[in-house]
C-alpha cells in the first residue's frame, strides 16, 4: 500500500470528521432533509473510510495454511462492502428522508446556518477531494480518466476520489434545494434536493460496486505486464514456445503467475530447471508486482491437444521462428 494512498484515506476521514457533526446541528436548527442527507453521507463516508484502513490492515497479513496466497483479495470485499454501505444507508436514507420532506413539507428555518456549515463542508470536502485528485492523476500515467479506473487495481485511491465527488455535488445539490426552497417559499424544494442527494449516492454505489465485484473475483494483469511477460519468454532461447499464461491480482501489487511454457526437447533435466529459476528471477526482477509464479513444461502439441480434449480451442502458437 502506497503512502500517498493512505494519504488520501487519512484526508478524507480527517474531512469527513470535522463536517458531519456541524451538518447534523445545522440540521436539527434548521430542519431541512437536505442538510439531514448530508450529515448521514458524511457519517456514511467517514465510516467506509475506516472500513478500508481496516482493510488495508487485514490485506498485508503473511499467507498461512488456510489462506496460502495470502489475505491481499480482502481489500477488494471491504471496498465492495462500502459500495454496499453507501446504497443501502447513504442513499437509502437520503431518498427516505426526501420522500417523508414531499408528503410533509415544512419551511427551512434560519438557513443562515446550513448556508454556514454548506461553506465549511465545501473548504474541508474540497482540500480531500483535491488530495484524492492529485493522487489519482498520479497513478493514471497517460491513460484517460475511465481508463484508469477500469485498470486499476487499487481501489482505495479511486473510491475516496469518487465518495468525495459525490460528497462535493451532495453539497452543491444542497445548497441549491435549501436556496431554491426559501426563494421560491416551496419547502418541497429541500425534499427534492434531499432525493438527488440519495440518487448520486446510488450511482456512485452502483458504479464501486460494479469496479469491485471484478477485482474481488479475480482480474488479470495489465496488458503491459502481460506483454512485458511474452517478451521475457521470446527473449529466452532455451524456451521455443508460450503455451499459456494466466495471471490474477491477489491484491494491489501482488500478481500470480501460471505459465505454460515448451522448452527446447534438446535442453537436459538440469537445463530445464535453470532456465526456470533464471525465468523467475527476471520475471520478479523487471515486474516486482509478481509474486508467485508457477511453470508448467509442456510441449505446444500436448497443451493444445488437452485444450481441444477440454474444449477449450488455444488460439496460442509458438513466438513466430521458435
Amino acid at each position: 500500500m502506497a503512502s500517498g494512498s493512505k494519504t488520501v484515506i487519512y484526508a478524507a476521514l480527517a474531512g469527513n470528521s470535522l463536517i458531519a457533526v456541524s451538518k447534523f446541528v445545522a440540521a436539527s436548527v434548521t430542519g431541512s432533509s437536505a442538510m439531514f442527507s448530508e450529515g448521514v453521507h458524511s457519517v456514511v463516508d467517514s465510516g467506509n473510510q475506516l472500513l478500508i484502513l481496516f482493510g488495508l490492515k487485514r490485506a498485508v497479513r503473511p499467507p498461512d495454511e488456510k489462506h496460502p496466497f495470502g489475505y491481499g483479495m480482502e481489500l477488494y470485499f471491504w471496498t465492495f462492502v462500502v459500495a454496499i454501505l453507501i446504497f443501502a444507508v447513504g442513499a437509502g436514507i437520503s431518498i427516505y428522508e426526501g420522500v417523508q420532506s414531499l408528503y410533509n413539507p415544512h419551511p427551512v428555518e434560519s438557513p443562515i446556518w446550513s448556508y454556514a456549515v454548506l461553506g465549511l463542508a465545501m473548504l474541508f470536502e474540497g482540500a480531500a477531494w483535491w488530495v484524492a485528485f492529485r493522487e489519482f492523476r498520479r497513478t493514471r500515467g497517460d491513460q484517460s480518466w475511465y481508463a484508469a479506473v477500469r485498470n486499476s487495481k487499487d481501489p482505495t485511491v479511486f473510491t475516496i476520489l469518487f465518495e468525495d465527488s459525490a460528497a462535493m455535488a451532495g453539497l452543491i445539490i444542497a445548497f441549491a434545494g435549501i436556496f431554491a426552497s426559501q426563494y421560491f417559499n416551496m419547502p418541497i424544494l429541500d425534499g427534492i434536493a434531499s432525493i438527488c442527494i440519495g440518487v448520486v449516492l446510488a450511482f456512485v454505489a452502483l458504479l464501486l460496486a460494479y469496479e469491485s465485484k471484478g477485482l474481488l473475483i479475480g482480474e488479470g494483469a495489465s496488458p503491459e505486464v502481460v506483454a512485458g511477460i511474452r517478451a521475457v519468454v521470446s527473449d529466452d532461447k532455451r524456451i521455443t514456445g508460450l503455451n499459456e499464461i494466466l495471471t490474477m491480482h491477489m491484491g494491489p501489487e501482488d500478481i500470480l503467475l501460471a505459465a505454460s511454457v515448451d522448452f527446447d526437447d534438446s535442453l537436459t533435466a538440469d537445463k530445464v530447471e535453470q532456465a526456470i529459476t533464471d525465468f523467475e528471477k527476471t520475471i520478479k526482477h523487471e515486474f516486482p508486482q509478481v509474486k508467485r509464479i508457477f511453470i508448467e513444461a509442456q510441449s505446444w502439441r500436448q497443451h493444445h491437444a488437452t485444450a481441444i480434449a477440454a474444449g477449450e480451442m488455444s488460439s496460442q502458437r509458438p513466438p513466430d521462428g521458435k
